[in-house]
């Protein structure tokens, strides 16, 4: 196999696994909640007193299951993920986020020019790890000969920044903080929450709340970046076409996170993902690889001549 490829196909490893856990979380949102809280009193007299009292509700009903999902600490996850013709796929596992994201998920690749790449290395699914300090995704065993018979790829979130400038470290920061929470977070960020109805997901009964987000107002929020970087940033989000993102969150009747969907336009189409999430609290278990089995995937790329820019 020839170096390039290898580390393209690495390259497409981690994007893919990295995506599945922030598609299965959420993106980070503001971790305060008072930027949708004006209650926006005007005279409008009756009609505009209701839609603020019920504003109102909303937001304090958002604040409940974040808090309440946060305490949860884990969960089991299912979830889809479309990126236009680039990619599609689904991830199961279990997640735990009471002391940094650790669980595993299982990813399975669908569609999209990134399964085919994929496949070529006789890879359909996956297996991730998360630890509080890297993730790891097991390949194939073709792609095991490529690597003195490794079949584990360990990617540090301290080099996640090299996959692409300011955005790899949007991306890493996204890691770091992910969890399924995140996705009220965003619409409590947005300052954009209605309350869309009641409905049954799962066999549950759920309160159905929506809203928008500004992508670049997040990561002026949310990254560690500085002020020439951020702007670099907000630069490449709007060359790949990112501009806004629409949330929708179901909750239930313990003010538990039952189902979210966010959807936003890209330069490579429309992304979608949705998540469901059930069984919180449960015991989540997971262990580091062997090392005799593993490859860092920045010495890897190093040694097959490539950076990971």
């Amino acid at each position: 196999m020839k170096s390039t490829t290898l580390r393209r196909m690495t390259r497409s490893a981690a994007v893919a696994t990295t995506l599945s856990a922030v598609a299965a979380c959420g993106s980070p949102g503001s971790s305060g909640g008072s930027s949708g809280g004006s209650s926006g009193g005007s005279a409008g007299g009756d009609e505009a007193a209701g839609k603020s009292a019920t504003r109102v509700s909303s937001l304090a009903a958002l604040r409940s299951a974040e808090q309440s999902t946060d305490r949860a600490e884990s969960a089991e996850v299912r979830s889809t993920t479309t990126m236009g013709s680039v990619l599609s796929m689904t991830a199961a596992g279990s997640l735990g986020w009471g002391d940094g994201l650790t669980g595993t998920l299982t990813i399975g690749y669908t569609g999209g020019t990134v399964a085919d790449a994929m496949r070529r290395l006789g890879v359909t699914s996956m297996q991730t790890r998360y630890l509080p300090d890297a993730y790891y995704a097991r390949m194939s065993d073709a792609f095991a000969e490529q690597m003195g018979g490794k079949h584990w790829i360990r990617y540090a979130y301290a080099d996640l920044a090299g996959l692409g400038a300011d955005s790899g470290t949007y991306l890493r920061d996204q890691m770091r903080s992910s969890t399924p929470n995140q996705s009220v977070k965003l619409l409590l960020a947005s300052g954009d929450v209605r309350k869309v109805g009641e409905e049954k997901v799962s066999g549950q009964h759920t309160t159905h709340y929506s809203g928008t987000v500004e992508v670049a107002d997040l990561a002026t929020r949310n990254s560690h970046l500085g002020a020439s970087r951020l702007a670099e940033l907000k630069k490449q989000l709007d060359q790949a076409g990112i501009t806004t993102e629409t949330v929708d969150i179901w909750v239930n009747d313990q003010d538990l996170l039952v189902k979210k969907i966010e959807r936003g336009d890209t330069a490579n189409g429309t992304m979608t993902s949705t998540a469901y999430y059930s069984d919180y609290g449960v015991r989540v278990s997971v262990q580091e690889p062997p090392a005799a089995d593993t490859q860092d995937f920045k010495a890897l790329v190093g040694r097959q001549g490539g950076s990971t820019a």
